[in-house]
């Protein structure tokens, strides 16, 4: 390959142009590279699709465009299947190789190993790289070189692991001639609406690179070295908030870990560095469940442990409802769900109160909510969020599978003025604080503000859950 031979870098989960892996290969065998954004119909045809995830990727591929135009380079757009959009692209405009970011969800794995076979059909090289992961799959083995299943010997593997270090920004490319540009049928960018998606409510994380690097240098400057601290209670900005930019690929992950670990060598505390290694095993927690799923592909399918496999779930349809609605009766749940419906995104510690309460205390189908939230996180991820359900249903890997949370002593502990439930719940505002951690609140009262009754008995639930998995022998 020559200087002036042409490479396609096709983007999919990797929205950036630093501390980019693929990109910096590229370069350093031309400045002639093309980037492409493929919308496939696979993907954006699927019922677990939300609006806010669709916007912030709109946004992000508009960031992406303007930085791609400012450095010389170009950042086109295609619809429809990515076997057929690739290959004919690469042979169109002659290109000596195809370059991507390599993804562990089974279909994205098929499709790629599809598209690499075309491609070298026509004789043209394809490049992948691992870029969404500190440490891609396979590096992080047992002493028996198997796959972990339980997170805590993973993070102690993982974290002693060497980190690379954040990649240098790309200066300059050079762009397609406009005759070049005449063979190819690339469309404008879309809008929302033209994907068949409507989202009107603000999102937490501007789209783009340069947001979530100032969300990042804020976080670190402000409320990482009180994270362990801050991090569980929903009512606080204690969180990053940086999970959609993970998601796609908007910042790089070793700008990210270098970020952590200057604040963590400048803490001037055992307690700040705790902090700080706290955040850190959030990250080997997304790697982890990339991992999973990378090693055990079905995950997205089902249960890991076999035994949940003929759960006798209840599957009430009203009580679903009404836990999508934020309507349970329950004000700590029914305030995260509502959080969810209307910003895209929920608190992780409401995520685990809201799982428990789905699957343990209604006795839905984890599967159920898995979906839902999928229809509508901001930040949803197969790996991560089919993880966190399968911890909340006890159906995961994990070492104690049987965790009940008590949706009225979780209040009290993390929310404990209700100030995360009066945001969210605004009609039960005026009453006690104990009334709103508790749900001790008389009939009169909840008639009175329009708020339901309780669905379900806790109490009596948790028991029935327990005959249920007691009598599957689950171990």
């Amino acid at each position: 390959m020559t200087s002036s031979d042409l490479i396609i870098f096709w983007h999919r989960r990797d929205l950036r142009i630093n501390d980019h892996l693929g990109l910096s290969k590229a370069r350093e065998k031309t400045a002639k590279i093309i980037s492409v954004f493929c919308f496939d119909p696979h993907i954006l045809n699927q019922d677990d699709i939300a609006a806010a995830r669709i916007s912030y990727l709109l946004g992000s591929i508009a960031a992406l465009k303007k930085s791609y135009a400012q450095i010389g380079g170009q950042l086109l757009f295609f619809q429809g299947d990515p076997l057929e959009i690739i290959p004919t692209l690469a042979e169109s405009l002659q290109a000596k190789a195809v370059y991507w970011s390599l993804d562990v969800e089974p279909y994205s794995r098929k499709r790629d190993q599809s598209v690499k076979a075309a491609l070298k059909e026509k004789g043209i090289s394809v490049e992948t790289f691992w870029d969404q992961l500190l440490h891609p799959p396979g590096q992080v083995l047992s002493q028996s070189e198997t796959p972990y299943t339980i997170y805590t010997p993973f993070w102690k593997n993982w974290s002693k692991k060497p980190k690379e270090s954040p990649l240098p920004a790309i200066q300059s490319l050079e762009s397609l001639t406009v005759e070049e540009l005449n063979k190819i049928a690339h469309i404008s960018l879309p809008t929302s609406k033209d994907l068949g998606y409507v989202w009107d409510n603000p999102l937490i994380l501007t789209p783009g690179e340069e947001p979530a690097l100032k969300r990042l240098e804020e976080f670190c400057t402000y409320s990482l070295s009180e994270y362990g601290q801050q991090r569980n209670f929903p009512g606080v900005e204690g969180t990053s908030q940086l999970s959609p930019a993970l998601k796609f690929g908007v910042i790089g992950l070793r700008k990210v870990w270098q970020a952590s670990q200057e604040i963590y060598e400048n803490s001037r505390s055992d307690e700040a560095r705790e902090n700080v290694t706290t955040w850190q095993q959030e990250l080997a927690w997304r790697e982890f469940y990339q991992h999973c799923l990378y090693h055990f592909p079905l995950l997205g399918q089902g249960p890991y442990r076999k035994e949940f496999k003929d759960f006798p779930w209840e599957n009430n349809q009203d009580h679903f409802e009404a836990w999508c609605l934020g309507q349970t009766g329950y004000p700590i749940v029914d305030a995260a769900m509502r959080q969810l419906n209307e910003t895209g995104w929920m608190h992780n510690r409401c995520r685990m109160i809201v799982g428990s309460f789905l699957t343990k205390d209604l006795i839905l189908n984890w599967q159920w909510g898995e979906k839902y939230f999928m229809q509508k996180l901001v930040d949803g991820d197969l790996a991560a969020n089919n993880g966190g359900w399968q911890w909340s249903a006890s159906s995961g890997m994990d070492p104690k599978p049987l965790r009940i949370f008590n949706p009225a002593s979780q209040a009290q502990k993390f929310d404990p003025e209700g100030d995360y439930i009066r945001q969210w719940v605004p009609e039960l505002g005026g009453l006690d604080t104990s009334q709103l951690l508790t749900g001790k609140i008389s009939s009169l009262e909840r008639s009175y503000h329009n708020y339901p009754q309780p669905i379900v008995d806790h109490n009596q639930q948790q028991k029935e859950f327990k005959v249920r998995y007691q009598g599957q022998k689950i171990t």
